[in-house]
């Protein structure tokens, strides 16, 4: 790991204009596709929040080393550069923390992992650290191997259930992998789960951004901003260019099974943290839909009540959000027939195998269940018979 009190300047590469960096927004319809893709702007500007990003333009050299070509994409805690490390001739992701964020529980975890995890082919882990001088404050940088497209739903749905379903095999021998090494991730979602892709460092900048798509950009509208940023419209990966290996990745809300301390993370009330905070709930690329509705009084919770029935009632009082509910713990109420588990797979799927609904319906009942013990760990379901089945089913 680098040392991380050595602080690394950036240097701009474009100053005269010659170099293709992308296009800049031409008019109002484009500047507000802009938006629905970019992060805030509001994130760059000190007055409005404390945990400011570092403004990147594309062209920016890092280090004397890695030269900044294109938007990855951006989270709550960082943005996410491709870059070309011209000192090795790769392509790499370069994850850059809010100011102040340090990272480094989430760099001991790596660490963590990297020594104890029986296989690491599937996860994503650092290559170097360093840190990044911004206004006032630091900005700690991950560089990362290069990945492909991330679990998006839309995307998915246009894959084959083969590559689906191997996407959730190999996603769920990563988890047992990291279980058995006592590490819980914490944070699966569909931004942390990816396929891998095609090496691009052989190519010029003109052919990756025919491949990956021109970058779309603006200024970053903050006033008096004490360097030039740009934001910039993501990558998108087309499928010639996604390989068949899965990798899961970001390790930001990760812990250590013996650790007392839990970082902090969305969500915080307590009543997540004992459904959450260990992962025994796989996510499954195959499914593709979110399995419980977010659009109705109460959110995500109120949507686990309508398909699974009332929470237990010793939980009761330790969900401190507004939306909270006393109906919620009702234990005479029974699940919403028509938001059950079994209406769902039958509404998505209608026309699938009525043998093979039934195996993901016995999957489904034994993963989404309140208490943590019940339900199915990977390595369990990974010897699953109704998982084994719909594995072979399809050649996986």
């Amino acid at each position: 790991m680098s040392d991380m009190t050595e602080m690394i300047a950036t240097r701009y590469c474009n100053e005269d204009g010659k170099e293709d960096f992308g296009d800049y927004v031409r008019n109002e319809d484009e500047e507000m596709d802009l938006e629905e893709v970019a992060e805030p702007w509001e994130k760059y500007d000190k007055q409005i929040t404390a945990d400011v990003f570092y403004p990147i333009r594309l062209g920016d050299l890092i280090n004397e080393r890695y030269l900044v070509e294109h938007k990855l994409g951006s989270g709550g805690f960082s943005t996410v550069w491709m870059a070309n490390d011209r000192q090795n001739n790769r392509d790499v992701a370069l994850k850059i923390l809010f100011a102040g964020e340090s990272g480094e529980k989430e760099i001991r975890l790596q660490d963590e992992l990297v020594r104890n995890v029986r296989d690491t082919s599937h996860f994503v882990t650092y290559l170097e650290t360093f840190l990044l001088p911004g206004d006032g404050c630091h900005h700690t940088v991950q560089v990362l191997p290069l990945m492909g497209p991330c679990m998006y739903g839309p995307q998915v749905l246009k894959m084959s259930m083969t590559t689906r379903m191997s996407a959730a095999r190999q996603l769920l021998e990563a988890l047992e992998d990291l279980h058995e090494a006592g590490i819980v991730h914490r944070d699966l979602n569909e931004k942390n789960c990816m396929w891998g892709m095609e090496p691009l460092h052989h190519l010029p900048r003109s052919a990756k951004y025919e491949a990956l798509g021109r970058p779309l950009k603006q200024m970053i509208p903050v006033d008096n901003l004490w360097k030039q940023g740009e934001l910039v419209g993501p990558a998108k990966v087309p499928e010639n260019l996604r390989t068949e290996r899965f990798y899961l990745g970001d390790f930001g809300l990760a812990k250590k099974v013996s650790d007392p301390v839990t970082p902090r993370g969305w969500p915080q009330c307590n009543i997540a943290l004992r459904t959450a905070c260990i992962d025994k709930i796989p996510v499954l690329p195959a499914t593709c839909h979110v399995p419980f509705s977010t659009f109705y009084n109460g959110g995500i919770i109120g949507g686990f009540v309508m398909s699974l029935g009332p929470l237990p009632e010793e939980w009761k009082g330790l969900y401190t959000h507004p939306e909270g509910r006393d109906s919620w713990y009702d234990q005479n109420q029974t699940p919403d027939p028509s938001w059950s588990l079994e209406s769902k797979i039958e509404r998505l799927h209608p026309n699938a195998d009525p043998v093979e609904r039934s195996h993901v319906l016995s999957i489904m009942s034994r993963v989404f269940t309140y208490d943590p013990a019940k339900r199915l760990t990977a390595t369990q379901l990974l010897r699953d018979p109704s998982f084994r089945a719909i594995m072979e089913n399809y050649g996986c």
